[in-house]
């Protein structure tokens, strides 16, 4: 009896906990109804849609009216050499840019050991700035520039009597130019997280370092680095779990009719096969391909850095 009447009081003052904290800050409950909505409505709503990757979907039946085919357009896209061409390009080109994830790393800690603080300001303003600009923009000015015909840099060299490089006709130069540009636009806006980690690391351990007399990269070695292990983990997990997918943008403004063998990316393909040729089912199921690989690569990351580090983001 006295163990129910506890076990009573204690239900009772968990829910006054509850009723009196939801009272004091319901205005953060408040404040998710809009991220919520947003989720809802443009992310699990349209989730419905992933059916007509089993349907021979025609587009004036309607997706619940179109008739099941189960895995045949899977099939369809197994069977296809191209989709097989655009999958390894992808997977190459997130490899080749996955090597290139420490640069915000290596940007924010020499940027973080600035003391000057109006150049810090200009240095950071200055690397954010391209990831404003449109690949649209960027494709543009990678062409302008590298050209082998009408370039800005192969008329300079061929001004001193040099001939001029195909960056964007060669295979092998036309991906470096491609890592290139995402690096140059994107670098800059990555070490913002990076940048937030760093504040977060205790000052004190930097005044007792110097006082032991280290120098400023064993500072930066054994503080600064531990400090933002835990982000550079997070991370690298997700950039691992998204190598399945690839934007649209840049390899669709930087292919041409040269490179197309290493340029036709999963996104391009989908909006030449599926969104082109109208084969919506084609597309939705080549989208629900990558969102299952992504899933599987996220967490095979996340279970070797739980097993390696003990740390990840679940």
């Amino acid at each position: 009896m006295k163990m129910e009447i506890i076990a009573k009081t204690s239900t009772l003052a968990v829910k006054g906990n509850g009723i009196s904290y939801l009272k004091r800050h319901w205005t953060l409950y408040v404040m998710m109804v809009i991220p919520m909505t947003f989720f809802i409505i443009f992310k699990y709503i349209p989730m419905a849609g992933v059916m007509v990757a089993f349907k021979d979907y025609n587009i004036f039946k309607g997706v619940w009216a179109s008739q099941w085919v189960g895995f045949a357009v899977f099939k369809e896209i197994f069977a296809m050499p191209e989709f097989y061409k655009a999958l390894r390009n992808t997977l190459m080109l997130n490899v080749l840019g996955l090597l290139t994830f420490p640069v915000p790393i290596i940007l924010a800690i020499l940027l973080n050991e600035l003391r000057v603080h109006w150049y810090k300001k200009i240095s950071q303003t200055l690397m954010y700035l391209p990831h404003f600009i449109s690949w649209v923009i960027v494709g543009g000015m990678a062409i302008e520039l590298l050209s082998t015909n009408n370039g800005s840099i192969n008329h300079m060299l061929m001004a001193i009597g040099a001939s001029p490089i195909p960056f964007l006709e060669k295979p092998v130069l036309w991906i470096t130019t491609y890592v290139g540009t995402g690096v140059w636009r994107n670098a800059g806006w990555g070490t913002i997280l990076y940048l937030a980690a760093l504040t977060g690391i205790n000052k004190e351990l930097y005044e007792a370092a110097e006082v032991d007399g280290a120098s400023r990269i064993r500072k930066i070695w054994h503080i600064t680095l531990p400090g933002i292990k835990p982000t550079i983990i997070v991370l690298l997990i997700l950039q691992i779990g998204n190598m399945a997918n690839i934007s649209f943008e840049q390899p669709y403004v930087l292919k041409n009719s040269y490179v197309m063998d290493y340029a036709q990316v999963i996104s391009t393909y989908v909006y030449s096969v599926g969104i082109q040729s109208a084969r919506f089912a084609l597309a939705t199921a080549v989208g629900l391909f990558q969102s299952v690989v992504g899933l599987i690569l996220l967490l095979t990351a996340e279970f070797i850095s739980r097993r390696i580090n003990n740390q990840g983001i679940f």
